[in-house]
């Protein structure tokens, strides 16, 4: 009479993934490596994928730009060298890494509240958020406010806030 080999039990959790499986050792130790080849190395091409905030850079990138105080977020920049785009993504921008610093109550601002930051009419205003909401800079809310996305974020450090920099050096 033959012995049936023992069976090994695993339990793996990397992240949102798990995977349990039972087997004898060889097929176990196949399972493993088979997982660790095929999961880790498409979560590690997926995590370079995400868009993802770092608060500390957020915030230094932001230096000499946005700063807050006790009455709130301020621009540092004169509107004058902005343009209406720069300026609204600005402030949403301000709104979301103040909320995130605990400086300000939320990250979103209304329409109304935008326009008094632009110094523009409510028609320009309103056409200028639509463009960036187009472009998927910012997201109105179900509440009607308005907040910068991720991805404009993104897109702020890695070009607008440069430009920005550049253009009120100069």
């Amino acid at each position: 009479m033959t012995e049936k080999p023992e069976k090994v039990a695993v339990h793996l959790k990397y992240k949102d993934v798990e995977k349990t499986f039972s087997a004898t050792p060889e097929e176990t130790w196949l399972l493993l490596s088979k997982f660790f080849d095929k999961f880790i190395s498409t979560f590690e091409i997926a995590e370079k994928l995400q868009l993802n905030v770092d608060l500390q850079q957020l915030a230094k990138d932001c230096e000499g730009v946005i700063a807050f105080s006790q009455e709130g977020a301020n621009l540092l920049v004169p509107k004058s060298k902005l343009t209406d785009n720069e300026t609204l993504s600005l402030w949403l921008l301000a709104s979301y890494l103040g909320h995130k610093l605990g400086s300000l109550e939320n990250g979103t601002l209304s329409k109304e509240e935008l326009q008094i930051k632009l110094g523009k009419s409510g028609k320009i205003t309103s056409t200028r958020l639509g463009e960036l909401v187009k472009s998927d800079i910012v997201t109105k809310m179900a509440n009607e406010k308005f907040k910068i996305t991720t991805f404009g974020i993104a897109k702020m450090q890695k070009g607008t806030l440069p430009k920005i920099k550049a253009k009120t050096n100069s």
